[in-house]
C-alpha cells in the first residue's frame, strides 16, 4: 500500500490550524472599559510609604491608587465596597495583591473612602473606568506566582523543587518588615499562556497566581 505523502500533508496542515484557533481563543482579549470583576479587596500602606512601586513611582499611601496583578499600569477603577456601597476610583500603579483569594491592593486613602480600614478586607465590585491605549505590562511577559513566605527558607524550598518540574523558577523579594519571598516560575509573552502554565503549577504547589511584571 502507497503512502500519500499529500494527504498526510493535509491532516497535519488541519491539525495545526484547529490548534492555533485552540490557543488563540485561550487567550482571554485585552480588558476594556466597562468590564468588571468581584472579590476581595485588602489595603496596603507602611512600611511601603515612600518605596517604588512597580511602574517605578514612588508609593504615597494619601494618593487613590492601587495594586492589581495584571490589570495595566493606569488604568482607573472604580471600587465599590458590597458592605456599605461606598465607592472610590483609584488609578493602577502598582503589582499585587501577592495573597490568594485577593484582587486588588488599595492604598491607604482609597481604604478610608470606602471605610475598609478597620475589617482589613472587604468584599468589593472593580469597574474599569479608562484603559490605557497601550493596554499590555511596559515588559510584555507575565509568570506564575507559586507562593509567598515571610521565612526564605520555605520559599528556597518551594523553588528548587518547582525547578526541577519546570525550566525556570526564582526568588523575587517585596520589602517588608519582615520582607515577603515570592516563588516566581516561567516567563510568558500572553496572559493565555500564563494562565496554562498556572494549571500545571497548581497541581505541584496548591497554589497558582498568574501576575503581570512591569
Amino acid at each position: 500500500m502507497r503512502f500519500d505523502w499529500r494527504a498526510a500533508a493535509l491532516v497535519v496542515a488541519i491539525f495545526c490550524h484547529a490548534c492555533a484557533k485552540k490557543q488563540r481563543a485561550s487567550a482571554p482579549p485585552a480588558p476594556r472599559a466597562g468590564e468588571s470583576e468581584t472579590g476581595i479587596a485588602s489595603w496596603y500602606g507602611d512600611p511601603y510609604h515612600g518605596r517604588r512601586t512597580a511602574n517605578g513611582e514612588v508609593y504615597d499611601m494619601d494618593e487613590l491608587t492601587a495594586a492589581h496583578r495584571t490589570l495595566p499600569f493606569d488604568t482607573f477603577v472604580r471600587v465599590k465596597n458590597l458592605s456599605n456601597h461606598r465607592e472610590v476610583e483609584v488609578r493602577i500603579n502598582d503589582r499585587g495583591p501577592f495573597v490568594g483569594g485577593r484582587i486588588i491592593d488599595l492604598s491607604r486613602a482609597a481604604a478610608g473612602r470606602i471605610e475598609m480600614i478597620g475589617p482589613g478586607t472587604t468584599k468589593v465590585h472593580l469597574t474599569l473606568l479608562r484603559v490605557p491605549e497601550r493596554n499590555s505590562p511596559a515588559s510584555g511577559t507575565y509568570a506564575v506566582q507559586a507562593g509567598a513566605f515571610k521565612d526564605r527558607e520555605k520559599a528556597e524550598m518551594l523553588r528548587e523543587a518547582l525547578e526541577k518540574k519546570f525550566k525556570e523558577a526564582r526568588l523575587t523579594r517585596r520589602d517588608g518588615n519582615p520582607p515577603l519571598w515570592r516563588v516566581i516560575v516561567g516567563r510568558e509573552t500572553s496572559i493565555g499562556k500564563a494562565h496554562d502554565l498556572a494549571g500545571h503549577v497548581r497541581r505541584y504547589a496548591g497554589e497558582a497566581i498568574v501576575v503581570a511584571f512591569p
